[in-house]
């Protein structure tokens, strides 16, 4: 089991970092080169800019049993299906009974963004939803500790 972290946007990149290293899980992060990271005790994939060249290195990367944190769903499904366990940034837990409804939100925001809907952005981020993130990443590594 490793953690895997989609970097690009990602806000709680340092929070997955430091909650591995306390469970001894390595964390390997997937950036391009508009990004910078100088973390200890981590493995850093750097690719180059391109669209979506991040997210491929990482399901390229992704095995059975592996932590992906991302709030891409197009690379949260790709994941699911190498059998990966998928965080987004709000400590919700992607799986097969949620994904389809995910994709298809994200196809309809953007098929109004295309009609020129102009559509609200996110809300600037909480702590309630760090201690979301981080309560379920520590769940979930608790779980498959356990039962190793």
């Amino acid at each position: 089991m490793r953690i895997l972290i989609d970097a690009d946007g990602c806000p709680v990149t340092m929070e997955a970092v430091k909650i591995g290293n306390e469970y001894g899980v390595e964390s390997i992060i997937f950036c391009d080169t508009s990004h910078e990271f100088n973390i200890k005790n981590v493995r850093l994939i750097t690719v180059g800019k391109g669209a979506d060249s991040a997210d491929f290195a990482l399901v390229n990367e992704a095995k059975t049993g592996d932590i992906v944190i991302s709030q891409d769903y197009g690379l949260s499904a790709m994941a699911l299906a190498k059998g990966a366990i998928i965080i987004n940034q709000n400590g919700l837990i992607i799986n097969d009974f949620n994904i389809d409804t995910l994709l298809t939100s994200r196809h309809l925001a953007k098929k109004a963004r295309r009609a020129g809907k102009h559509l609200k952005g996110p809300s600037k981020r909480t702590a309630e939803q760090d201690e979301k993130f981080e309560k379920t990443l520590r769940g979930i590594l608790n779980e498959h500790i356990n039962r190793a």
